[in-house]
């Protein structure tokens, strides 16, 4: 499986760095392949963090996230590469991804990743 380039993202400078506080960015329009049936999967992400000196930019992350259209990843792996890859450019007091995927064949999938480590149960 090939990976989404991460070096497109960008970030920018915490402008408030002596404070905690989080940011929640919702991406409704995420859309990745089934590898195992080449059809499209959608969901909604939900990327909440506190970040540490640098913010992600959003326009860079919309064209991050789009390159998984083009690559067949199972859900659990299509969010946990996304963690890393903003933890990796970020590097958040705390990230949380809940990517919530639509229905396929009467399943409903939400997957919830964690930096640094930890679980969540799904509000499902």
């Amino acid at each position: 499986m090939s990976a989404a380039d991460r070096g497109i993202l960008e970030t920018f400078e915490n402008p408030h760095p002596q404070r905690d506080y989080i940011i929640e960015t919702v991406c409704p329009e995420f859309t990745s392949l089934c590898p195992k049936t080449g059809q499209p999967d959608f969901g909604t992400l939900t990327i909440i963090y506190t970040p540490g000196a640098k913010c992600f930019e959003l326009k860079s992350l919309k064209l991050y996230l789009q390159q998984y259209r083009n690559i067949g990843s199972f859900y659990e792996d299509v969010t946990n590469r996304i963690l890393d890859d903003l933890v990796a450019v970020t590097q958040p007091k705390h990230m949380k991804i809940e990517a919530a995927f639509t229905p396929r064949g009467g399943i409903r999938t939400n997957v919830i990743v964690q930096h640094p480590g930890g679980t969540s149960s799904s509000r499902g």
